[in-house]
């Protein structure tokens, strides 16, 4: 498993990839959505504000279908730069992985079987809360419910989430914590100013700690949504949250909730790891002992520019594609070259069928 690398808990890790690897695993991505999103220049996420709300749904259509019903074309940015739920389709169609879709707050529902939670949407945090008390409660409630079944089924529960803005609530939840968090973004030139202020007018608000009360006031749904997965599932299988910043958020929140440190490994890209705006090895350290496991998608070798801007800064990581490529590998000893190829190969079938 050269193409994995270990990082934080060496020792965790090793015995985390030794307990799943060619075992069963289950992919579940949970679609939300937060109002922050909308504000101007906050999120690359979507052609135009119009469309944001569309990505999570049609992000979970393309995994499944291979194209969008919820709109024309797959999410990509006009000069073709795609979704990242590209990488993560073709991962695990590579090791034959299930899915199971999740909707914990969209603002639009995917035109496909999925859980309905009933859980709406966070506002933005810039000018109001995000979330009633009641609403946070229902989501912790209901993501332990559905993280106790789903991980009955499987070895491995892969965790993946589509939140446009998300980066941005996630900061704010952890700054609320008191956690000294950089989060990344999916532009190269990372709006650390614009997120920051925002995050400031969310903290002005409240200077409470308490988990609820900060995710009430600065989170979106899928935080506590993903929390409360991620508190029963540990208890019977291994998990991967499979993201970057927005799953710290998720640790720092799980951490009241409790959850096995010992059955639990963030999955992502080495991008996320090499953002040198974000120090996402340092805030898991200061939230958790567990391993963060990365991969190279070697993206750079691409044959396609939508594909090698990946690896100059643009999106990075999302829809759970490190860790997905991190459980095609463990599944199958699929090589990571061997998955660029695949990657490649299903760009190619989506631009030559728009």
């Amino acid at each position: 498993m050269s193409d994995i690398e270990i990082h934080c808990n060496q020792e965790k890790g090793k015995k985390f990839i030794k307990d799943v690897e060619q075992k069963r695993f289950l992919f579940s991505f949970v679609l939300s959505y937060t109002e922050t999103c909308e504000i101007p220049g906050i999120t690359v996420a979507g052609a135009n504000t119009d469309f944001i709300k569309f990505t999570p749904p049609a992000d979970a259509e393309f995994l499944h279908y291979g194209y969008c019903k919820s709109i024309d074309i797959i999410p990509m940015t006009p000069d073709g730069k795609p979704t990242p739920a590209l990488l993560t389709k073709a991962s695990l169609e590579s090791a034959s992985i299930p899915q199971v879709i999740i909707n914990a707050g969209s603002k639009i529902s995917p035109k496909l079987p999925y859980f309905q939670t009933g859980i709406t949407h966070g506002k933005n945090i810039a000018i109001e809360p995000a979330l009633e008390q009641s609403s946070v409660v229902q989501a912790i409630d209901y993501g332990r419910i559905l993280g106790r079944t789903l991980a009955s089924s499987t070895d491995c529960l892969i965790i993946g989430e589509s939140v446009p803005g998300g980066t941005t609530t996630a900061l704010a939840v952890l700054k609320s914590l008191g956690v000294d968090a950089h989060v990344s973004s999916s532009m190269p030139d990372n709006p650390q100013s614009l997120k920051n202020g925002v995050v400031q007018k969310a903290l002005a608000r409240s200077d409470s700690k308490e988990p609820y009360d900060v995710i009430a006031n600065a989170g979106d749904p899928m935080i506590p949504f993903v929390a409360g997965m991620l508190s029963t599932a540990s208890k019977i299988t291994n998990v991967i949250l499979a993201g970057g910043t927005q799953m710290t958020a998720v640790l720092a929140i799980g951490k009241s909730l409790g959850y096995d440190q010992n059955k639990v490994a963030l999955g992502t890209t080495s991008y996320i790891i090499d953002d040198k705006n974000a120090n996402l090895l340092d805030t898991v350290k200061s939230i958790s002992d567990i391993p963060v496991l990365s991969i190279d998608p070697k993206l750079n070798d691409s044959k396609f520019d939508g594909l090698r801007a990946y690896s100059k800064g643009f999106v990075k990581e999302g829809a759970g594609a490190g860790g997905s490529m991190i459980s095609s590998i463990l599944k199958t000893g699929i090589s990571s070259k061997k998955l660029l190829e695949l990657i490649d190969k299903e760009y190619t079938r989506v631009t030559t069928s728009q």
